[in-house]
């Protein structure tokens, strides 16, 4: 018995140089190159859509959405950049952010499929205190699919939940 496994043991290591120089049952390094690519792409477009919401720069923030891209969350269901930046618009002005407020962006699961890719990630709403210090007064997910559109990713669909049971997601 310590003989056979002794045997397939060596065949198995002789096996995989083989297999590992043939290609086969392991990814090339540019397909892995790719996907990191990917991956920070993706996440600086979350990170860009964080920073121009707390912006009011909806021009930016809606371009970030694909042709046909959908936001989902405590203000309505928009679909389109136009809708989504006339949404935003008209929820929370075109004054800038005069209270100062900000969301704070973690936790990213990204996961790419060649041209479309899934994204999970927490934030929080952070509000400035008159007296010094902030307050968390909101927290949530986002569940998110994107797709790569003329080269570059874009969000297809944003679904923002609030984890707090108050408020609404972004406000």
């Amino acid at each position: 018995m310590r003989t056979l496994i002794t045997i397939l043991c060596s065949s198995l290591i002789l096996a995989a140089p083989a297999a590992a120089q043939s290609g086969k049952g392991r990814e090339s390094t540019e397909v892995r190159l790719q996907r990191l690519l990917d991956k920070e792409e993706i996440t600086n477009v979350l990170l860009e859509y964080g920073r121009s919401l707390d912006a009011r720069d909806f021009a930016t923030y809606s371009s970030l959405f694909a042709t046909d891209g959908e936001w989902v969350g405590g203000f309505g269901t928009v679909k389109g950049p136009a809708a989504i930046k006339a949404l935003m618009e008209k929820t929370l002005g075109t004054g800038g952010n005069k209270s100062g407020n900000y969301h704070l962006l973690s936790n990213f699961v990204i996961t790419v499929n060649g041209d479309t890719a899934t994204a999970w990630s927490r934030w929080a709403f952070v509000i400035p205190q008159p007296t010094g210090g902030a307050l968390i007064s909101q927290a949530g997910r986002y569940d998110d699919t994107l797709v790569r559109e003329n080269g570059h990713w874009r969000i297809k669909q944003r679904v923002a939940g609030n984890d707090t049971g108050s408020g609404r997601a972004g406000k």
